[in-house]
């Protein structure tokens, strides 16, 4: 059995972090359901903007579009909700069989509209309706903005995945939200036991990054000092660990149960951002240690195929809380604020994927500049 089908017997659905027609057209997606128990995609501007500029599988539907005279966002909007209506379809079966537990896939919302929570919502609708599949997530930021809509839309019955989360008390925050969205259903009259569902996605790698880059600093400025050497790397699995034990606190709760008892689900912890950044840590680092029951990894292709050769699955996530607890500890006392890191890598994140999404609308009006010479 493959490595990757052997994580899910410990409770942990393995997601893929990417997602192109080459993908869906060639039959790399269903060889990956099948055979490595893929049960899930993520998508974001940054993959879409590689998937299109990267080759020439979208090149005939933009000249198509091109000539009917639609604009770059237009073409955006029509390439990417055919991907991933495809692969929703593909996962259908994933979806059925674990009774809507999983086999979803996500799509983003704008992220020009981060900071605009009516706008937010209403983009989310849209993508919803247009998409008109029960195994669909729409991405929402985990911005101030982000936490009103994402309340919203649960209360409305709409899957969300809660993107670019980087801090323990954000992350709290953006599960007040799921759940209140799910008690505003409620008292409506509506029924939990279809939906919505709902993940928060950690990213992972990008907080090593920059705490990593601060600890230099901080060890450039005091000379040696061994205990710096020991907390580079250790960051992003200390907060996970420590998100996973408030996860637990929050979803046995008496409040919860009572809504378990209508039908809802455990607004799963998805871990993001799981390319290993430096290359002195070992390729599988952000799959290794948090293995654990009612929790995602979304996976990019090159993560997955070094798990797949070399990984060892086993449940890992709930090791050393104190340990977590005493590290985060500690880069307090070197004067690392954390709460400040998590509020830093959100602006940065945000704007990482405004970028992207702006190149890629330029790489769609040069492909129509070309289609039309």
């Amino acid at each position: 059995m493959s490595r990757l089908k052997q994580i899910r017997s410990f409770g942990q659905s393995i997601w893929l972090d990417f997602l192109s027609r080459d993908l869906i057209e060639s039959g790399g997606l269903h060889r990956l359901i099948d055979e490595d128990g893929i049960s899930g995609v993520t998508t974001n501007p940054t993959i879409f903007e590689k998937a299109v500029s990267g080759g020439t599988a979208y090149d005939g539907a933009v000249a198509s579009m091109a000539a009917e005279g639609k604009s770059a966002v237009d073409m955006y909007r029509r390439l990417t909700l055919r991907d991933v209506a495809a692969a929703a379809d593909m996962l259908h079966p994933v979806y059925e069989i674990t009774e809507g537990g999983d086999g979803f896939v996500s799509i983003e919302v704008s992220p020009h509209l981060a900071y605009d929570s009516g706008k937010t919502v209403a983009e989310a609708r849209d993508l919803w309706a247009a998409l008109d599949r029960p195994n669909v997530l729409i991405k929402v930021p985990a911005t101030e903005p982000g936490l009103a809509a994402v309340r919203r839309l649960i209360g409305e019955g709409v899957n969300v995945n809660v993107t670019l989360l980087f801090g323990l008390a954000r992350y709290e925050a953006v599960a007040r939200a799921y759940v209140a969205g799910l008690e505003d259903r409620l008292a409506a009259g509506h029924s939990l036991r279809h939906g919505p569902v709902s993940v928060a996605s950690f990213f992972l790698s990008r907080i090593d990054t920059l705490v990593d880059s601060l600890l230099e600093e901080k060890a450039a400025a005091a000379g040696e000092d061994p205990h710096i050497d020991l907390l580079r790397g250790e960051t992003a699995i200390a907060c996970a660990r420590l998100a996973y034990s408030r996860f637990r606190i929050m979803f046995s709760s008496e409040s919860f149960h009572r809504l378990a008892g209508h039908g809802a689900r455990p607004q799963r912890l998805l871990w993001a951002s799981t390319s290993t950044k430096n290359p002195d840590y070992p390729d599988t680092k952000y799959v290794e240690p948090l293995i654990g029951k009612d929790t995602v990894n979304t996976l990019p292709l090159q993560t997955l195929d070094a798990y797949r050769d070399h990984g060892l699955p086993e449940q890992r996530l709930e090791r050393d809380p104190d340990r977590a607890r005493s590290q985060l500890a500690v880069l307090e006392e070197y004067g690392i604020d954390m709460h400040a890191v998590a509020a830093r890598l959100e602006r940065e994140g945000v704007q990482k994927f405004i970028d992207s999404y702006d190149r890629l609308l330029h790489a769609l009006e040069e492909k129509c500049t070309a289609v039309n010479a």
